[in-house]
C-alpha cells in the first residue's frame, strides 16, 4: 500500500474545493433554469394597453362610419329634391309614388294624383326674365302647400309641371281639392318693373286604388290636366271677349 504524501493530499483538497461550488450551484435544479417573474408581470399590462387602443380605434371607426352615412343621406336627399323650390323632384316623387301604390295594394287604402301645370309662366319669363319666373314658381308652390295636408306630397316634375299625391279621400274630394288649388293660385298677383302679372294653374285628377298602376295613373292625371287647361283657356278667352265688348 502506498501512503499519500502531504502534497498529494493538498492537491486533492483543492480539487474538492473547486468542484463544491459547481455542485452547490447545480443542486436543487429540476432540469430547467428558473426564470424571472418580471416578464410574466408585464404581459397582462401590455394586453390591457392593446385592448384600450383597440377600443379607441373602434370608436373612431364608428364615428367615421356615422359621418359617411350622414353624408350619403344628404347626397340622396339632394338628388331627390328640387334645388329651387325645396320639394321633391321627379326622381324623388317616383320613388314615393311606388311606395304609396305598394301600400295601397297591400292595405286596401285609397289616394289620388293631381297633375298640375302652371299657366302663363312663359309670358312672364319672356317679358320679365327667368328670375321673375322663379319668384312666381316659389309663390305658387308656397300657396299650394298651404292648401294641402302635411301627409300629402307635392313634387316638381320639371319646368312648370307639378304633381300632388293625396291620401285617403274620395274622387269627389280630390276634384274639389283640385278646384280649390286653382282658385287659390288664381288669386295671386305679381308686380315686376311696375307692371302687374298673374299666373294660374290647371289640374287633372286620377284616383289610386288596389288595382292601380303608378305610371298609368300618372298618364291619366296628365291627360285630365291638359283637358282642363283647354277649358280654362276657353273660359279666359270668353271672359276677355266679354270685357272687351263692355
Amino acid at each position: 500500500m502506498t501512503i499519500p504524501s502531504k502534497a498529494t493530499k493538498a492537491i486533492k483538497r483543492r480539487s474538492e474545493a473547486v468542484a463544491a461550488p459547481s455542485d452547490a450551484a447545480g443542486a436543487g435544479k429540476p432540469g430547467r433554469p428558473r426564470q424571472s417573474s418580471k416578464p410574466e408581470q408585464r404581459e397582462p399590462a401590455d394586453a390591457a394597453l392593446q385592448l384600450k387602443a383597440a377600443k379607441q380605434q373602434i370608436r373612431r371607426l364608428k364615428a367615421q362610419l356615422a359621418a359617411a352615412l350622414a353624408t350619403v343621406d344628404e347626397l340622396r336627399a339632394c338628388a331627390d329634391t328640387d334645388f329651387l323650390l325645396g320639394i321633391l323632384n321627379r326622381r324623388g316623387f317616383e320613388r314615393e309614388l311606388d311606395r304609396a301604390v305598394a301600400y295601397i295594394k297591400r292595405y286596401g287604402a285609397s289616394g289620388a294624383l293631381i297633375m298640375i301645370d302652371v299657366d302663363r309662366l312663359k309670358p312672364i319669363n319672356d317679358r320679365f326674365g327667368h328670375a321673375a319666373g322663379d319668384e312666381v314658381l316659389k309663390a305658387v308652390v308656397a300657396e299650394m302647400l298651404r292648401q294641402v295636408r302635411a301627409s300629402d306630397v307635392l313634387a316638381r316634375l320639371g319646368g312648370d309641371e307639378f304633381v300632388l299625391l293625396l291620401w285617403n279621400l274620395s274622387a269627389a274630394d280630390a276634384e274639389a281639392k283640385a278646384v280649390n288649388l286653382e282658385n287659390a293660385v288664381d288669386m295671386l298677383r305679381f308686380h315686376f318693373g311696375g307692371e302687374l302679372a298673374q299666373a294660374g294653374i290647371s289640374t287633372g285628377v286620377a284616383m289610386l286604388g288596389p288595382q292601380s298602376d303608378a305610371r298609368e295613373a300618372m298618364a291619366a292625371a296628365d291627360r285630365a290636366m291638359y283637358a282642363r287647361k283647354q277649358v280654362r283657356r276657353r273660359l279666359a278667352a270668353e271672359a276677355g271677349a266679354v270685357i272687351a265688348t263692355r
